[in-house]
Order: structure tokens, then C-alpha cells, then sequence
């Protein structure tokens, strides 16, 4: 294997999660709804293309029944410190346990889509002022 190629993300509401993947996650646009003949779009991230499918299968689970972001499998999209703060404050209180997490070697929270696919959003870089809020770590979701 050399790289991942692309990824389909389920979703039950083309509408309304193509915007969010568009203008709320700043994804470049590979192919529009329109230049499909089904309900696809696709969007570009680095070397990787992330399409969307509305094929009805999304999970269709209960937000509310997740307690931290270890419960579900999940795409994780790397940005800069600066976006990745407003990821945090436009997206915190989705559920319990959102992060922001100290993993290591870099710095992750996650979020739902409309559609209620787990998505991660990451840094590598450290706060230039410190940091708002306590991070999380592996033992807060064990």
C-alpha cells in the first residue's frame, strides 16, 4: 500500500452535510453534487479524496448516546493551530468528552457531522499563549 486513495462517508442528507463539509470544515470541492447522476459530492484534503454518499446508511444512532469519542470509528483531518482553536469553540458541546485531548504528539477534538459521523480535527502545533482549557487524555475515556 502506498497512501489512502479516497473514503466514502455515508451520509443520509447530501444537503445539509455538503455545505457543512464545504464551509464549516473549509474542504476544497473536487466534484460538486451537480456532476453527479446520484446524491455524491467529492472534496479534496492533501493527497486523499473524501466523498460523500447519500445512500440512507448513515449510523442513524443517538448523539446523546455517546459518551467519549472512543465509541465510534471516526475521520481525523489535520489543520493549523489557529482553525483548529475555532474547530474547538464552533463545535464544543456535542456531547461529553469532545476534548480537547492530549495525544502525544499532537492535539485532537472531535465533533459530529450533521449526518452524526465522528469527525476529529488535529494539530501538531503547540498554543503561541498557552492553552484555554485543560486537555484530556486516553484516561478520561477508559
Amino acid at each position: 500500500m502506498r497512501a489512502i486513495d479516497h473514503i466514502n462517508v455515508d451520509v443520509d442528507d447530501l444537503e445539509t452535510t455538503y455545505p457543512f463539509y464545504r464551509d464549516e470544515l473549509g474542504l476544497s470541492v473536487r466534484r460538486p453534487p451537480e456532476d453527479f447522476d446520484g446524491e455524491h459530492a467529492m472534496f479534496e484534503v492533501g493527497d486523499t479524496v473524501v466523498t460523500l454518499a447519500e445512500t440512507g446508511r448513515a449510523d442513524g444512532w443517538n448523539r446523546s448516546d455517546l459518551e467519549h469519542p472512543l465509541d465510534k470509528a471516526h475521520l481525523a483531518f489535520e489543520t493549523d493551530r489557529a482553525s483548529y482553536d475555532e474547530y474547538v469553540d464552533d463545535l464544543d458541546g456535542q456531547f461529553p468528552n469532545q476534548g480537547p485531548y492530549d495525544w502525544g504528539e499532537f492535539e485532537g477534538f472531535y465533533f459530529l457531522d450533521p449526518d452524526g459521523n465522528l469527525l476529529e480535527v488535529i494539530t501538531y502545533d503547540s498554543p503561541a499563549d498557552g492553552r484555554g482549557r485543560e486537555l484530556l487524555t486516553h484516561d478520561d475515556v477508559t
